[in-house]
C-alpha cells in the first residue's frame, strides 16, 4: 500500500506532514504504512482559530442546538463507519476490538445529543440546583449558574481507542460550547485523522469548532490560561509531566487526566465452581485479557480469588484462555489480534518482567506463538501467580498494558480489599457476588479507591454491560493512581468544561438569569387564561389566581369511599385527635390536588395536550371541613421537546382562606406551540 501522509488540520487548513515526520507501523506485520507529525507547529493560528472563531461560534448556540448538532455528526459518522473499520485492521484490532472503538464512540455521541437535548435547557446557561434564600423578606437570594469556558479544550489522547477516544472526549467539549484541540496518539492517529476528516467535511460544526494535531504540539501548552482545559489519557509518567508545566500551574489551567491503572477482580467468597457467579467471572476475565490485545485502560490486571477456589480458577482460566485464537485481526476466526506496535510489545514484555519478580508466568509462553506472528507485535494471553500478594511489590505497582494478568488468593474479604486498595487508586473494580451484604462492604470500605465499583451476578448478568466498558451515563476516571479525573459521567463531563459562578441578587434579577420563575420574582396576571395560550406564547411569569372553594365534610367522605383511602385522619375526629399532625379530621392530599385542578383547569380544547406529572409536592398545613383553597398558577420554566410542542412547568400553590400556604408543586404539560 502506499505511505499514508497522517495530516493536521490548523487554522482552517490541511497540513501534510514534512521531513521531521514519524513513521507508523502496521501492527500485525511490522510494515511501515504512515508517517505524521512537522519539525514545527503555528500553536498561533492553532490557539486563535479555536478561542477567535470556533469559541463564538459555539457559544451562540444554545444547548439544545449543539446537542442535535450532536446528534447529526453521529449520524453522519454511521454512514462512513466502514472507512473507519478498514482502518482499524492497522491498529491490530479485531472487528469486535473495533466495534468497541467506532460504534461505541458514536453512540456516546447519541448518548450526549440525548442529555443535551433532555437534561440541559434551550438557552447557553445551565442552572445548578434550587435558588437559596439568603435574607429574611426573600428579596435578596442566590443561585449557581453554569457557563461555558471561553478558551480552548486541548485533548491529548492515548493509542488504544483512536476513535472513541476522541469522541468521548469532544462531545462533552462541544456541548458545553467549547472549541476543540485533538492531539490523538500517533501511533494510531491515522484513524483518528480519518475521524476527524468526515466530521469536518460534514459541514455541520461551526469553523473552529475541531482541529487536529497529528504530531508534536510544539509551545501550545505554554500558552494556555485559566479559561482553558487540558483533558489527557495515559500514562501517570506523561501526565505527571504535562501537569507540572509551570504555565499551566501558574494559570491553574484545568487539567483532567485519566491515566495508569491497575484494576482488578474478585471472585466472591459466595462463588465457588459451579455457581453462576464462577463461571460469569472466568468469561469476564477472559474476555479482559484478551479483547483488544489487554490494551484497555479498564481491563483486569489483578485477579483474586478465595484460597479454596485457587485450583478451580487456575484451572478454568487456562482452559478459556488457551482456546482463543490468535493471528491476523481481519480474519473473522481471530479473536485477539497483535498490540499497537512491536514498540508496544516490547514495553509489555517489559512490564511482564518486572511483575515475574513477585509472581510464576503459569500460561501465556511468547515462545509459542504461530509462526505467522512472527514480524507483528503480537503476544499471547499472560497469566501470572503472586503466591505472596501481602509482601509483593511490582505486582501491585507495575501496569503492563498489554494481555497480561496475575491472579492471587484472599482470606477474607477484609484482606481482599487490602490487596486492591495497595494499588492506591483504580479506574474500576468488579466483584462477582450474589450476597448483598459483600457489597456492601466493598463499597464501604473501598469504594474510595475506585471510579466505578462494578457488581455482577446471576440477577444482573444477561443485561449486564461488563467490566471493561465506561458508559457515557456514569463517571470515568478514578483517584490517586488513575489520575483523580472525571470524564463521562453524564452532565458531569460535561461541566467540566463549564465555570460554576454563584449569583447573587433580587428576585427578579435572578429569575431573569436562570429564565425560570422564581417565589418573589414578578407575575404576570392578565384576563385571558395560560391554558389558552400557545407554548410560544406563553412567558415566563404569566399567572392566574383562582376563585376558592371550600371543603366539606360530605366532600371527604365521600373521596374517602369513592376513592377507598378511609385513612383514620380522614373518618375518625379522636383518632385525628391523637395524631400530633392533625387539629381533627382533615381533608384528604389527593382530594385537595384534585379540587385545585378542578379550579385552574381550562377544560375547552387548547393548546395544553397532556399533564405528564408534578415534582417537588409538599403538604404544608392541614385543611379541616370548612375550610376554603385557592390556587395560583404561575408559568415556571418553559423547554422546548420537538418541532411541535414543549414543556412548561408550572408553579402551584395552594393557599387557604387565611392566605396561609396549605400545599405546593410543579405541573408538569406539554403545549402546542401555538
Amino acid at each position: 500500500m502506499n505511505l499514508i501522509d497522517v495530516q493536521s488540520f490548523i487554522g482552517g487548513s490541511w497540513i501534510a506532514p514534512d521531513s521531521g515526520a514519524r513513521t507508523i507501523e502496521n501492527a500485525y506485520n511490522g510494515q511501515v504504512i504512515a508517517q505524521a507529525g512537522r519539525q514545527s507547529l503555528d500553536s498561533d493560528a492553532l490557539l486563535g482559530y479555536a478561542s477567535d472563531v470556533g469559541g463564538p461560534a459555539l457559544r451562540a448556540m444554545t444547548f439544545h442546538e449543539r446537542a442535535r448538532m450532536l446528534k447529526a455528526l453521529a449520524l453522519h459518522l454511521t454512514e462512513y463507519k466502514s472507512a473507519l473499520f478498514d482502518l482499524s485492521f492497522y491498529t491490530g484490532a479485531t472487528r469486535a476490538d473495533a466495534a468497541i472503538d467506532i460504534e461505541g464512540g458514536i453512540g456516546t455521541m447519541f448518548v450526549y445529543a440525548s442529555k443535551g437535548r433532555r437534561n440541559m435547557p434551550d438557552s447557553s446557561t445551565y442552572v445548578d440546583g434550587e435558588a437559596e434564600s439568603l435574607s429574611r423578606g426573600g428579596q435578596f437570594i442566590g443561585h449557581h449558574v453554569c457557563t461555558p469556558l471561553q478558551g480552548v479544550a486541548v485533548h491529548i489522547n492515548a493509542f488504544n481507542f483512536p476513535v472513541w477516544g476522541m469522541l468521548e472526549k469532544l462531545a462533552p467539549s462541544l456541548l458545553a460550547g467549547m472549541p476543540v484541540i485533538v492531539k490523538p496518539a500517533t501511533s494510531t492517529c491515522y484513524l483518528a485523522e480519518q475521524a476527524a476528516q468526515i466530521l469536518l467535511n460534514s459541514g455541520l460544526l461551526p469553523a473552529g469548532a475541531l482541529q487536529l494535531v497529528t504530531g508534536d504540539l510544539g509551545d501550545t501548552l505554554n500558552q494556555l490560561g485559566g479559561q482553558d482545559v487540558v483533558s489527557f489519557t495515559g500514562s501517570a509518567d506523561t501526565a505527571l509531566k504535562l501537569r507540572s508545566n509551570p504555565n499551566l500551574l501558574r494559570h491553574s489551567t484545568r487539567f483532567i487526566a485519566e491515566q495508569d491503572s491497575l484494576n482488578a477482580s474478585i471472585l466472591g467468597p459466595d462463588a465457588h465452581s459451579g455457581t453462576p457467579e464462577f463461571d460469569l467471572f472466568i468469561n469476564e476475565v477472559n474476555g479482559e485479557i484478551s479483547t483488544k490485545a489487554g490494551q484497555k485502560c479498564t481491563a483486569i490486571r489483578r485477579i483474586l480469588v478465595p484460597e479454596e477456589s485457587l485450583d478451580s480458577a487456575i484451572s478454568a482460566l487456562t482452559s478459556t484462555l488457551s482456546s482463543i485464537t490468535i493471528g491476523d485481526p481481519r480474519s473473522e476466526s481471530t479473536q485477539m489480534g497483535a498490540l499497537v506496535s512491536r514498540q508496544q510489545k516490547r514495553n509489555v514484555q517489559a512490564a511482564a518482567g518486572l511483575i515475574a519478580e513477585d509472581s510464576e508466568l503459569i500460561f501465556g509462553d511468547p515462545e509459542t506463538l504461530p509462526a505467522e506472528c512472527a514480524d507483528g507485535a503480537f503476544l499471547p494471553p499472560m497469566l501470572y501467580h503472586c503466591a505472596n500478594p501481602d509482601t509483593a511489590a511490582q505486582v501491585h505497582d507495575t501496569e503492563a498494558f498489554g494481555p497480561v494478568a496475575t491472579v492471587m488468593t484472599y482470606r477474607d474479604v477484609d484482606h481482599a480489599l487490602s490487596i486492591i486498595n495497595r494499588a492506591h487508586g483504580s479506574l474500576v473494580v468488579s466483584i462477582f457476588t450474589h450476597n448483598s451484604q459483600v457489597a456492601r462492604d466493598v463499597v464501604a470500605r473501598s469504594g474510595s479507591y475506585h471510579g466505578r465499583v462494578y457488581f455482577n451476578n446471576r440477577d444482573s448478568m444477561h443485561e449486564s454491560t461488563g467490566h471493561g466498558s465506561p458508559l457515557p451515563h456514569l463517571v470515568h476516571g478514578g483517584p490517586g493512581r488513575a489520575g483523580g479525573g472525571e470524564e463521562l459521567g453524564g452532565l458531569r463531563g460535561v461541566m467540566n468544561y463549564m465555570q460554576r459562578t454563584a449569583i447573587q441578587g433580587s428576585p427578579d434579577i435572578v429569575s431573569a438569569i436562570v429564565e425560570s420563575w422564581i417565589p418573589g420574582s414578578a407575575e404576570n396576571v392578565s384576563s385571558s387564561h395560560p391554558f389558552t395560550r400557545g407554548f410560544n406564547e406563553l412567558q415566563i411569569g404569566d399567572c392566574i389566581h383562582t376563585g376558592s372553594r371550600t371543603v366539606s365534610l360530605q366532600d371527604i367522605e365521600q373521596f374517602a369511599n369513592f376513592t377507598g383511602d378511609r385513612f383514620y385522619a380522614h373518618m375518625d375526629e379522636q383518632a385525628a385527635k391523637r395524631n400530633p399532625f392533625f387539629p381533627g379530621r382533615v381533608a384528604h392530599g389527593y382530594l385537595l390536588l384534585s379540587f385545585a385542578a378542578g379550579l385552574f383547569v381550562e377544560p375547552d380544547e387548547g393548546p395544553v395536550l397532556a399533564n405528564t406529572g408534578l415534582d417537588n409536592l409538599r403538604f404544608l398545613k392541614p385543611v379541616e371541613p370548612g375550610d376554603s383553597i385557592k390556587v395560583r398558577l404561575t408559568v415556571m420554566h418553559k423547554e422546548p421537546r420537538t418541532d411541535d410542542f414543549g414543556e412548561v412547568r408550572w408553579h402551584t400553590t395552594l393557599t387557604n382562606q387565611r392566605d396561609e400556604t396549605v400545599a405546593e408543586y410543579e405541573l408538569l404539560t406539554m403545549n402546542a406551540l401555538k
